[in-house]
């Protein structure tokens, strides 16, 4: 697998295309989740809450939680066997608890039914990370179909907003909660004009939320990852662009989800005691703004 020894190396994948949402198993090469270092119990007997946590960057972040002590909870489409695979090692390989919980988020009764169980299974919540996205290609704004749109942004924002809504009363202080924009909320996207505008929506959200709760002690964070070598590629573009995707990073190729997800768990352990309101920019070496 690629990893970041290859930093500047174009990297072209092979042509390969899915049908949504798309599974990491059927990806060539596999993304890499994560890398073979030590824990060292910086998230010990944490729980973590994690949306799209059963393929791509959730699934790094996922595992990289449960190395350092946290148990999980997954909240996934229906990529069941992702799912079960990340459940797996979550159990076996770190002897951490994995609840798996599929639905589709953009329902408001299910976010508060993730909340639900997630509370009946470990009676509290200390980490949510709201990472589950989708976005739909479109040429122009001429060609963009309002049932995607709409979707794109059930999906994207309002499911963030629901999901803390319900979630907060069981997040005591202490507890960080860590949104995933992208780095289209900065530069925008010409083909991705609703994707973008949902991460920029984002960012607002996860600033003015920081705020709002800094007197509860809770901080909010995000990430806003460039191109990464996940399901949402091969799944959303292409053959052709899912082959070139990331070359025109600054280093040259796709990230890893393993090379992002260390930036999730430095905004929720104690590391990251003295941020919030703040985004961690882990995109191949683009300049941007905030």
């Amino acid at each position: 697998m690629e990893t970041s020894q290859q930093s500047s190396e174009e990297i072209l994948r092979e042509p390969q295309h899915q049908a949504r949402p798309g599974e990491e198993r059927k990806m060539h090469p596999r993304p890499e989740s994560e890398r073979e270092t030590p824990g060292s119990n910086k998230l010990k007997n944490k729980i973590a809450l994690i949306t799209g946590g059963d393929s791509g960057i959730g699934k790094a972040v996922a595992l990289l939680f449960a190395k350092e002590g946290a148990d999980i909870a997954i909240a996934y489409l229906n990529e069941h066997s992702d799912a079960q695979e990340t459940q797996q090692i979550i159990n076996t390989k770190y002897n951490r608890n994995c609840l798996l919980l599929p639905g589709d988020i953009s329902n408001e009764s299910f976010c508060s039914e993730i909340v639900d169980n997630v509370i009946q299974e470990f009676g509290r919540i200390d980490i949510l990370i709201n990472n589950a996205a989708i976005h739909y290609e479109c040429e122009n704004l001429e060609e963009l179909v309002t049932v995607k749109m709409i979707r794109t942004f059930e999906t994207n924002v309002y499911a963030m907003f629901w999901l803390t809504k319900y979630a907060l009363p069981h997040m005591k202080p202490g507890s960080s909660i860590i949104n995933s924009s992208s780095v289209t909320a900065y530069r925008g996207s010409k083909h991705l004009l609703d994707y973008a505008a949902t991460k920029g929506a984002i960012v607002s959200f996860t600033r003015s939320l920081s705020s709002n709760l800094i007197e509860k002690g809770i901080r909010v964070n995000g990430v806003a990852p460039g191109p990464i070598w996940t399901p949402l590629i091969p799944s959303s573009f292409d053959e052709e662009k899912t082959a070139k995707h990331g070359l025109g990073a600054p280093m040259h190729r796709a990230g890893e989800p393993s090379e992002v997800a260390p930036s999730y768990l430095f905004l929720a352990s104690e590391d990251a005691s003295y941020m919030t309101g703040q985004f961690i920019h882990p995109n191949g070496g683009e300049i941007i703004n905030g």
